[in-house]
């Protein structure tokens, strides 16, 4: 890659870190591909303001002939080019988008695990809040919270104690790409957030106390996103429940549309960008419909769970 490229990945970068907002992970995702792409065309002797939909093509097949990528992968891959396409059309290096003329791999629907309140009070009650350490406590309020507000573990982690307002019961939420959102907690996740604050994180807190993440580790340091997913899986172990950290944020989705608020406010609440993104939600109600169907109607079976 010569050194007009570079120049060209780093304003890319910028634009992306800056004028787009994106995560760090998305922009380090969305400039390799960018580097790749670049070093094809280089290769192969194709300036990037005149490549067409075949050139593209042949970048995208060799890029799967040669790591078998999935469709998943390929979808990311081109949404990552479309990217960089409309970088170079809004920076003048090109008039027109040749990415938008490609179709994107269909991907299967996966749709989110969720599961009921019950399960989730049950987990939540399993663990220990009375041990000595002040831990089980402390990971009592980090699953309460998650489920409370439907956040997500890189969210909750880089909570700090300036975004609770415990009068208003409301927690400040700094989602991705930076994007904040005011979330309200329930009567439960308030008992416990109070009662960590003032008697368990003061324990946890050391040196001079200046930490300001809310969520600290047996020796005073911000919690990891590995350490809360290790954690958690430990307590679904106990009590026998498949379930990752993650399903604690859909069972809040799904348990909020259940109960009949409308989807524009749990994509408020969920701090997604696009609402299509949180309509995903919606087909959990198959299952409420499956259950309808298998107790009501006379050719059905009633659940035995």
């Amino acid at each position: 890659m010569d050194a007009h490229d570079t120049v060209l990945l780093d304003d890319y970068r910028d634009y992306l870190t800056v004028e787009k907002r994106l995560s760090l992970a998305t922009v380090s995702v969305y400039t390799c591909e960018a580097s790749r792409y670049l070093d094809h065309l280089e290769k192969i002797g194709m300036d990037y303001a005149l490549v067409d939909v075949d050139g593209l093509i042949g970048y995208l097949v060799e890029r799967a002939q040669m790591s078998g990528l999935s469709n998943r992968t390929q979808a990311r891959n081109i949404s990552s080019l479309r990217s960089f396409h409309a970088y170079l059309c809004g920076a003048g290096f090109r008039d027109d988008n040749p990415v938008e003329l490609l179709d994107v791999p269909k991907l299967p629907l996966n749709l989110p695990q969720s599961v009921s309140y019950d399960t989730v009070d049950t987990l939540l009650s399993s663990i220990d809040e009375t041990e000595a350490s002040g831990l089980g406590y402390r990971d009592r309020t980090l699953f309460e919270l998650i489920y409370s507000c439907g956040l997500r573990v890189s969210e909750a982690c880089s909570l700090r104690i300036g975004d609770y307002y415990p009068k208003e019961q409301l927690v400040r939420v700094v989602g991705k790409g930076d994007k904040e959102r005011i979330v309200p907690l329930g009567e439960i996740a308030r008992s416990y957030m109070d009662t960590y604050i003032a008697t368990i994180r003061p324990r946890l807190v050391c040196g001079s106390g200046k930490e300001q993440i809310l969520f600290l580790g047996r020796r005073g340091k911000p919690l990891t996103r590995a350490l809360v997913w290790k954690r958690f899986k430990n307590y679904c172990s106990l009590v026998g429940i498949e379930a990752k950290v993650h399903t604690l944020r859909h069972s809040f989705a799904t348990h909020l549309l259940r109960g009949g608020a409308d989807l524009r406010s749990v994509q408020e609440l969920l701090g997604h960008s696009d609402i299509r993104t949180t309509q995903v939600y919606t087909h959990t109600d198959t299952e409420d419909l499956q259950q309808a169907y298998r107790t009501f109607h006379p050719d059905g079976e009633p659940d035995k769970l």
